[in-house]
């Protein structure tokens, strides 16, 4: 199970962070209503193939992503992976995708999106889960560098 793998990863990180449990946080809204958190607060994790490799971002569910900033920062368009890719890459499926925890290495980028939150929530594995982490705490798991990528 994807949970699974994020929960060893937090334990060999020593951090004792539960993973929250829930009908359903597949969508950005249904994780707010399930945590009783404005949207912003759910840390969208996108998947994106770059030329020959793959990135995360992180940013506020409720921001989107500008493509001519991201084309800035990562010199190509971006493309989004189909959902299989995203779970033979990330090990998580979509809807569930943590930012660690991860079946390959991947760059983790955090929108400064983020930054307005004392706490944030993303997935932890599986469509139903999420975790409550400080952003510093955020930063610190994915090993995460900051970007301005939203409109």
């Amino acid at each position: 199970m994807s949970a699974e793998r994020v929960k060893e990863f937090l334990k060999e990180s020593q951090k004792h962070i539960e993973i929250l449990t829930f009908e359903d946080t597949s969508t950005v809204a249904k994780a707010a209503e399930s945590l009783q958190v404005t949207p912003g607060e759910i840390a969208k994790s996108l998947l994106f193939k770059v030329k020959d490799q793959f990135v995360m971002i992180l940013m506020a569910g409720d921001k989107r992503l500008d493509n001519r900033k991201f084309k800035d920062v990562f010199a190509a368009k971006a493309k989004m992976p189909e959902a299989e890719e995203v779970i033979s890459v990330t090990g998580h499926p979509v809807g569930g995708v943590c930012p660690f925890g991860l079946k390959q290495p991947i760059p983790v980028y955090l929108d400064n999106s983020l930054k307005v939150y004392t706490h944030v929530f993303p997935a932890a594995g599986e469509p139903n889960t999420a975790i409550k982490l400080t952003v510093d705490a955020l930063q610190e798991l994915t090993d995460g560098q900051w970007i301005d990528v939203v409109q």
